[in-house]
């Protein structure tokens, strides 16, 4: 191996041994302090949700509520655990028992990756609804992210890209797109 690739190799496995797990150092946040993102397309039913609130009464928090900190505003944007705040927020028990505090970790990226987060930690638990997914990939793609990096952050295949910039109807989504000849004579 020469010493440029073992030079990389090390810098590669330092990043790895100098990055710390957000879960390792969660904070309590105050209630008023935590927003919802406008972007997350997941959704819970009725039963779903009053499963999740037993839950959290039963088990407490196991889960921290994911969020992004906005240092201008002191908000904290939530990337991940949108059910878990709205179940914090509407049960006045569990409300109380956690003092008006949330559990919190942060993540530091910007709008298009914290936008990538959402979807997998979502993808990785259920399904979402395509009207949403569809706005998700349409302001993706605004954010020039590119099909490729939309399919390996958000965990997407081609046709299922074509299929939700297909659902939006917009022409500026399918402005790259090289298209057949067939319909000239």
């Amino acid at each position: 191996m020469s010493k440029k690739a073992m030079k990389k190799e090390t810098v590669q496995d330092s990043n790895v041994t100098d990055f710390v797990s957000p879960v390792y150092n969660v904070i309590a946040v105050p209630l008023e302090k935590l927003r919802a993102n406008d972007y997350n397309p997941n959704r819970v039913a009725p039963p779903e949700m009053k499963l999740l609130e037993i839950s959290i009464w039963e088990d407490g928090f196991t889960q921290p509520i994911v969020c992004y900190h906005n240092k201008e505003t002191d908000e904290y944007i939530i990337v991940d655990g949108f059910h878990r705040y709205t179940t914090l927020m509407t049960s006045e028990r569990i409300r109380t028992r956690e003092k008006g505090m949330a559990p919190v970790v942060v993540i530091d990226k910007d709008l298009g990756e914290r936008i990538a987060s959402t979807i997998r930690h979502n993808r990785a638990r259920g399904s979402h609804n395509v009207d949403l997914m569809s706005n998700i990939v349409k302001e993706l793609l605004e954010l020039e992210k590119s099909e490729a990096w939309i399919a390996r952050n958000v965990g997407m295949s081609a046709d299922e890209i074509l299929r939700l910039k297909q659902v939006t109807g917009l022409a500026s989504l399918f402005k790259d797109e090289e298209f057949s000849k067939s319909w000239e004579l």
